[in-house]
């Protein structure tokens, strides 16, 4: 453990990392704890555990219980730095759903003080809002939620993706909850909370624009490369590459293009070259790193 990486700490991080904990505080508080609808995870979990325990022991109380030695137990393998941040960002989480449940003037106790008691908005609202806040925080280096540390350290022993792991783990949550409740209606709405968080997050993760990898297998590249760039003012690649089956060099094009562009470059490339082949790929975040001299 190296304690020198704190010193590597930025403020503005834990600016955003704040703002992520009291989105997904203001998410889980006013739209699916009134109505008992579960969050994934360990903030499922501790909304389940807070609803069959004393009043005393609250939300914010299990969420900090629960998710902290999580953190600290993969502190090993995440690093220092994340650590520091993913436990920051809980314990924003948890001041927040405190402040809301036990200190701001909304009443949260029967139903969202915004959707009332319609559970379809409340699952899909309080899913998407609280995604966004787990975006926020896995965007700038932190994590709202314990299980899914505990999925990067054993899925791979598990022979399982870390996706499958969390998911995994969500259906045994919501299946217990259905037990405990004696009512399924509520864990099913649920799934749909777990389903609209996952895209949010996907979306704040990787960005909302998705750009397109396009590769062009041809023989005729400069016409091709020269259209393209003509056209859409890009920067283009080109690699060398040779048939299996022909033994002939080939050329590969690849340039990033957005949606819109490639109707237009599949039109350029089938005049060019009609016996071109064209793949496309989808790109969550292109990075141009400047070169200092």
């Amino acid at each position: 453990m190296n304690i020198k990486e704190l010193k590597e700490i930025e403020f503005k991080k834990l600016i955003f990392l704040t703002v992520a904990g009291f989105i997904n505080a203001f998410g889980v508080t006013i739209f699916l704890s009134p109505v008992q609808l579960y969050d994934s995870g360990i903030s499922g979990t501790s909304m389940l555990l807070s609803q069959l325990t004393p009043e005393k022991y609250g939300l914010s109380l299990f969420l900090l219980i629960l998710n902290v030695p999580l953190f600290l137990y993969g502190l090993k393998k995440q690093g220092i730095l994340f650590t520091f941040y993913a436990i920051y960002t809980v314990i924003i989480y948890s001041l927040g759903a405190w402040l809301i449940i036990d200190v701001l003037p909304v009443d949260v106790s029967m139903a969202s003080p915004l959707a009332g008691s319609d559970l379809l908005l409340c699952a899909l609202f309080g899913g998407i809002i609280s995604g966004v806040g787990s975006g926020l925080a896995i965007r700038f280096g932190g994590a709202m939620d314990g299980i899914e540390v505990m999925a990067v350290i054993f899925a791979k022993k598990l022979g399982i993706s870390v996706g499958t792991f969390v998911m995994a783990y969500n259906i045994v949550l919501y299946i217990i909850c259905g037990i405990a409740i004696q009512s399924w209606v509520l864990p099913l709405y649920s799934i749909v909370t777990y389903m609209a968080a996952l895209k949010m997050v996907d979306a704040i993760v990787e960005g909302f624009e998705r750009a397109k990898s396009v590769y062009i297998v041809t023989t005729n590249h400069s016409e091709i490369c020269k259209c393209l760039s003509d056209t859409f003012e890009q920067g283009i690649t080109i690699l060398d590459a040779k048939g299996y089956f022909s033994g002939s060099d080939r050329k590969v094009v690849w340039i990033v293009l957005n949606r819109f562009q490639i109707s237009r470059m599949r039109e350029i490339v089938q005049k060019i070259d009609p016996m071109a082949y064209i793949a496309i790929y989808e790109v969550a975040d292109i990075f141009k790193l400047e070169q200092s001299e």
